[in-house]
């Protein structure tokens, strides 16, 4: 059988100007996850990820600890399909709906390191009406859009895949959701309930026989636990 690896990137800069950047610590994070990857002998023969700097360099930082080792790094192919969801647009599209129960939403949104609790509480109820289609917003931002454009990519990934390779899908934590609900049948309010535990580089590993693939490990971070500093666990 082959593997998928689905890889959240690294620490990006929460609360900055710019979110799609790695932290110093996401960059130390994608290193020790190629260091792992190498000390438990996997051999990526494929690897993807979306077009955000975040996901790009996760992979790039990674992949380098192979080069590092004197090993053979597959090249990064770009896929856009496996991008995070457009979160800026869906949060302006439907706080207005909400201002009239949350009438503080906008400011908690715009300022995350004010109050982090409130923010998260403000972002999962944002999420929770985007992922069950509560609200009419154009169609090329639906959940229900964004888990095929998941599934186009996952198959141009298998189609292109050798019976017992080994793929490194480098991405975020939509995406990963997007993959519990399409894969495990997980329904969207609850797969979402799973998507805040998704910790930076983690993996979730996929496993595939010509069409049929199922999920077989998700969420695993043990390349950061065995290291026993828990700054190295976060979860933007």
């Amino acid at each position: 059988m082959g593997s998928i690896y689905l890889i959240r990137h690294g620490q990006a800069s929460f609360g900055a100007d710019d979110y799609d950047v790695l932290s110093p610590l996401g960059v130390q994070q994608a290193e020790i996850l190629g260091d792992h990857l190498i000390a438990t002998g996997v051999t990526l023969n494929a690897c993807f990820s979306g077009d955000m700097l975040r996901q790009k360099d996760t992979a790039l930082a990674a992949l380098a600890r192979f080069s590092h080792a004197n090993l053979t790094a597959p090249p990064l192919t770009i896929d856009s399909a496996f991008n995070e969801i457009d979160v800026d647009n869906i949060i302006r599209l439907l706080v207005p709906k909400m201002l009239d129960q949350e009438p503080h939403a906008t400011e908690s949104l715009r300022n995350p390191l004010q109050d982090k609790a409130e923010f998260q509480r403000l972002f999962s109820m944002i999420m929770q009406r985007w992922a069950t289609e509560t609200d009419d917003i154009p169609d090329h931002l639906r959940w229900s859009t964004f888990t095929q454009t998941v599934d186009a990519g996952l198959q141009r990934v298998l189609n292109s895949a050798g019976a017992n390779d080994h793929i490194g899908i480098f991405t975020s934590g939509g995406t990963i959701t997007a993959c519990l609900h399409l894969l495990a049948g997980i329904p969207a309010r609850n797969a979402f309930e799973l998507n805040w535990q998704i910790v930076n580089t983690s993996l979730s590993r996929l496993k595939f026989r010509n069409d049929s693939v199922i999920l077989t490990s998700f969420n695993s971070h043990a390349h950061l636990d065995l290291l026993k500093n828990k700054k190295l666990i976060t979860y933007r």
